[in-house]
């Protein structure tokens, strides 16, 4: 017999997948180019815990996170 849409063991397949996310392999961060990050442009401000930061590209190519 199939539960209806919506009963527990939907939910319970929702929380499986909640934890199989958390316990994956932990690995190496994958380097990301700054060309991605900057989107074509020279800063982007990114949202971390509530609080904005912007991430800059210098003239000389270095770059600068400010909050």
């Amino acid at each position: 017999m199939t539960p209806p849409a919506g009963s527990q063991a939907g939910a319970s397949a929702g929380r499986e997948e909640e934890r199989s996310a958390e316990t994956l392999p932990s690995g190496p961060p994958t380097p990301l180019d700054s060309t991605t990050l900057l989107r074509g442009g020279r800063s982007v401000e990114i949202r971390h815990n509530g609080e904005i930061y912007r991430l800059q590209a210098t003239r000389l190519g270095k770059l600068i996170l400010t909050k």
